[in-house]
């Protein structure tokens, strides 16, 4: 075979590279078609801040650039553009919003989707895309074809999840503190305050929104909801709207209306089901009802339906954190006064009181323009997911924002007589005779609304908040904007709204006709506790009576206790008893009480609380209502012994006192902590002796690093649960 010269050879070189190559001849024939796609998980996961997610799929931020590689089966001419068709939902359509077609073109900033072609590498072709900043929000599918090939069909390459983005300025959900976006849309724990105004208790709770399947599930709440299943396609265009998406979500929480999420137990009675305490967190919760196919999980009292729906709204990109009001009314007849009817000992009479308060409730706030009402009420937003009240036919409640509720404008969209009434109702108690008749009772009528607290942002501190719901409590503004809200409901109720302003008598009255509180009594009384109290031991308190005349006085003090729910509700009385005291002019006396744990043993509730009344029927006619809340306390100490670092086990000690004179077997540790362990672990506790002190151990290896919170709980048949939490920090490993 002749071998080519130099010179040949250089003309063979030239004219191979003057041909076109078999790629170059399918694009120049218009054969070139896009065949997968590389959605760049991973530097697309770390400009939009969803890394964490736990889940196969893209998840991207709207309104925000993100990029994807495209396969081709050749290589693409410079001119020639790539046309992508992004929807969402049954039935997609521009007309909606829910479908957009766009070609690659030169980036511009505007309320459509948009693509540019950055590099092509070969056959491969890296573009980006562009979400408008108020693009309905969900899974997406991706189909894409190379623009010359009008008459053949786009390839569907994939889905992709979108979310709401507080990080960006045009999304109504935008939020501009860095350090709030990281509480209240990355933290994937927190706090929640329960307890009595006087004895606020933190409570870990697990949000765990990145945990796998979550996502999933969150979006699943969506398609669940009775609006989507009426009209599927016209519910997924209402998606882009905050406002829209978290009153489904409030309603789709609990249970009543739609098989939700979580359905409510108040009696005390958890059969069949999860007491409410024994929850440490939402995930748990939200993959039962998944894999449960969508039967509502038994059981959850506010602050489960709370965690739950923060859980939710953080996962969906809404900023969003958990409010715990101490003293929150439940203002059943819409009057903006919660009517409390006691017989002589101070006892409730449940079936002449239908408002109540409780000792606390916990809701959400989530943050975010309010385009229906005008740039003042953007900011904070109430959502209340526990089913107390029907909104427009159905169990939800808000978003009702916080500034509307402080400035009295409490007919502004979604019920803000109902939250106004929460934080700032007047609390009125009537004594009901034996004859049927009533008689209005001296008590203290600003009690509701206290210390309405929140987690801080990047510590676990209380913050207390009641300054953005009201101003301050019998001031001159208060009373202003109470006497506002009552004009605002009325006048909302005169033009054809379900009448259900109801006053003490439950007779249809107007605002002129509430009685004149009685004047100031001639005694005042308190209770003191003289010891800390504690889980099973005795209570030591003492009522203390003073004389605020300058004569003698004779006061018959009717006394009565009882265990209770956390909302207050009687569960069985454990103190009735009665004494007379002379008063001295200007004398104070105190009248010891004492109960000892066999008397509230039997009848104690999970939420350990116990209430305290002293009906005062003064020889003058004054009667004075003396009441006190008691929060029996607890124990238990969490170390981590070491340092933690991810993929690394590390011991844990915990602490345990078992709270009785008596012998106490079968209690085990429930352990939970996102990012520190998969699901949940049980440790066996050994038999405690009355009152012994014990260290038990057990070892946990952290998955992800940053601050985590672990949840330990102390289980026992004996006592209620006992539940403690210690943030760990986790270091990367090396």
């Amino acid at each position: 075979m002749r071998t080519l010269t130099q010179s040949e050879g250089d003309h063979e070189q030239r004219t191979k590279a003057a041909q076109p190559t078999q790629a170059h001849q399918l694009a120049s024939q218009g054969r070139v078609r896009v065949t997968k796609v590389d959605w760049q998980q991973k530097i697309n996961g770390a400009a939009h801040r969803t890394q964490e997610y736990a889940c196969s799929e893209l998840v991207v931020r709207r309104g925000q650039l993100f990029h994807i590689s495209l396969h081709l089966t050749g290589v693409l001419d410079r001119e020639e553009t790539l046309t992508l068709t992004v929807e969402t939902g049954p039935q997609a359509s521009e007309a909606l919003h829910t479908k957009a077609v766009f070609q690659t073109a030169e980036l511009e900033v505007g309320d459509a989707w948009t693509a540019t072609k950055e590099a092509q590498k070969g056959d491969t072709v890296t573009v980006s895309l562009t979400s408008p900043p108020d693009a309905v929000i969900g899974r997406y599918l991706l189909s894409a074809r190379a623009s010359s090939r009008r008459k053949h069909s786009d390839r569907k390459l994939g889905e992709f999840v979108l979310l709401f983005n507080p990080w960006c300025p045009e999304d109504d959900v935008f939020l501009a503190s860095e350090e709030e976006r990281q509480e209240y849309v990355l933290n994937d724990s927190g706090i929640i305050f329960r307890g009595v105004e006087k004895h606020i208790r933190a409570q870990g709770w697990n949000y765990g929104q990145f945990e796998e399947d979550i996502l999933h599930i969150c979006l699943s709440i969506l398609d669940r909801s009775p609006s989507y299943q009426e009209d599927p396609a016209t519910n997924v265009s209402y998606r882009h709207n905050p406002v829209y998406v978290t009153r489904v979500i409030s309603a789709m929480v609990n249970s009543n209306n739609d098989r939700g999420v979580v359905q409510g137990q108040w009696q005390g009675k958890y059969g069949g089901g999860t007491s409410p305490l024994h929850w440490r967190g939402s995930v748990a919760i939200l993959q039962k009802w998944f894999k449960g196919k969508y039967k509502p999980v038994k059981y959850g009292q506010c602050w489960v339906f709370a965690g739950v729906m923060c859980t939710v709204l953080r996962c969906l990109g809404i900023p969003t954190r958990v409010v715990s009001n101490f003293n929150s009314a439940h203002d059943t007849d819409r009057n903006l006064s919660v009517d409390k009817y006691v017989d002589s000992f101070g006892r409730t009479l449940e079936d002449l009181t239908e408002d109540s308060m409780w000792n606390f409730h916990v809701w959400n706030e989530s943050w975010f323009a309010r385009q229906d009402l005008g740039p003042a009420y953007d900011g904070w937003q109430v959502l209340d997911a526990t089913p107390q009240e029907e909104s427009e036919g159905v169990f939800q409640c808000g978003p009702a924002s916080v500034t509307a509720i402080r400035e009295g404008d409490i007919h502004l969209a979604h019920d803000g007589p109902f939250v106004f009434a929460e934080v700032n109702a007047d609390y009125i108690t009537w004594l009901w005779h034996e004859d049927e008749s009533q008689e209005r009772v001296y008590s203290d009528t600003k009690k509701v609304g206290r210390c309405i607290s929140t987690k801080a942002v990047g510590s676990n501190s209380r913050v207390d908040i009641t300054d953005l719901y009201k101003y301050p409590e019998g001031s001159q503004k208060e009373r202003q904007v109470y006497r506002k809200a009552m004009k605002k409901l009325l006048s909302v109720e005169a033009r054809g709204q379900r009448s259900r302003i109801q006053g003490p008598n439950r007779h249809g009255l107007q605002q002129d006709d509430f009685p004149e509180p009685p004047t100031k009594p001639s005694i005042t009384g308190k209770f003191k506790v003289l010891e800390p109290p504690v889980l099973g031991h005795d209570l030591k308190l003492a009522l203390s009576l003073a004389n605020l005349t300058s004569q003698a006085l004779k006061v018959q003090v009717n006394l009565s206790g009882a265990t209770i729910l956390y909302t207050r509700k009687p569960v069985a009385e454990i103190l009735h008893e009665s004494h007379t005291v002379k008063l001295d002019l200007q004398e104070e006396k105190k009248i010891p009480i004492t109960i000892s744990y066999s008397q509230y043993k039997k009848d104690l509730t999970e939420d350990k609380k116990i209430l305290l009344a002293a009906m005062c029927l003064v020889t003058n006619g004054d009667k004075l209502l003396v009441e006190k809340d008691i929060t029996l306390e607890d124990f238990i100490i969490i170390k981590v012994l070491g340092p933690a670092t991810v993929g690394v086990a590390v011991a844990v000690e915990v602490t345990v006192v078992n709270p009785l004179s008596e012998t106490v077997k079968d209690c085990v540790l429930m352990v939970e902590g996102s990012g520190l362990l998969q699901g949940q672990l049980s440790v066996d506790v050994p038999t405690l002796q009355p009152q012994e002190r014990a260290l038990v151990q057990f070892s946990i290896t952290p998955s992800k690093s940053g601050p985590r919170q672990l949840q330990v709980d102390l289980v026992s048949p004996h006592f209620p649960d006992i539940k403690g939490f210690v943030i760990v920090h986790v270091a990367t490993a090396k």
